[in-house]
Parts: C-alpha cells; structure tokens; sequence
C-alpha cells in the first residue's frame, strides 16, 4: 500500500483563527465538496508565510462563506491572512498507485474556487484543478483513473 495526495485546496486564505476552540480546521462547506474531503477526516496544513506545518481534522463551514478557521493549538502556528495549502491522502494499492489523480481546488484571495480546467502533469496525468465533472472524467473517491 501507498499514501497517495488524494486533495489539496491550494493556497487559501485564512479568515478566522479561534485559540479557544478545541481543535481542527473549520473550511468552507463548497470547497470541503468540491476536494473530496470529508467532515472529521485528517488533513494537513502548511502555512506558506512561516513554514509551519500540522495535522488536524476538517469541520464544515458555512457554504459559500470562504471561511479558512485555524482553530484550537494550531492557531499559534497561523494569523489571520496567511496562505495555506490543505492537503489529504489516502491509502491504496502499488499497482494503482501510477494511476492515481489528486483533486486540486485552486482559490481565489476570497477562497472562491477558480473555473475549472486541467493541465497535464510531467508525467502524462490528467490534475483535476476543480471537482467538477469528476464522474466524467472516470474519477473515483480515491482519485484512481486510467492513464489510458
């Protein structure tokens, strides 16, 4: 089995960082959806102004709020405006690995996802820049789809 980039939500802004809530990353309602991630699941933040980077879990925000909250320990490590890219993995096969298609959700400086469109990677892989049209594009939960 292999860890794999399964979402990433590409240089947000932080709105909001609340020390006395007890923990996680409060992320808006569309962009949890339009990057494959869960409420409560595991993601990663790094912070672009000061190299930090940790471990949370994802809460649901309003929809279509734009809100990026560091909540809980975390927000010693961010200032409301910094940059943060947003990232979860999953968990698959060797041989699917190659196969493998991360979601990636690109942001405006309001957290307002950018139009949909895709680019070819180094490697011939097609990179979702939004979740649009997924099912279309042969795209399953994990991210797997032929590089036929």
């Amino acid at each position: 089995m292999r860890t794999m980039l399964k979402s990433k939500i590409h240089r947000a802004r932080v709105t909001e960082v609340n020390l006395d809530y007890e923990g996680s990353i409060t992320i808006d309602r569309t962009l949890l959806e339009t990057a494959d991630i869960l409420p409560f699941e595991r993601v990663e933040v790094l912070n672009i102004n000061n190299g930090a980077r940790f471990s949370t879990y994802a809460i649901e925000g309003e929809v279509r709020s734009g809100v990026i909250g560091i909540n809980g320990a975390a927000a010693r490590l961010v200032a409301k405006g910094d940059i943060v890219i947003i990232l979860s993995y999953c968990q698959i096969p060797d041989n699917e690995a190659m196969t493998m298609i991360p979601t990636m959700v690109y942001v405006d400086n309001k957290n307002r996802i950018l139009e949909p469109s895709t680019l070819r990677a180094s490697l011939g892989w097609e990179v979702i820049l939004s979740g649009e049209g997924l099912e279309d594009k042969g795209v399953t939960k994990c991210g797997l789809q032929s590089r036929r």
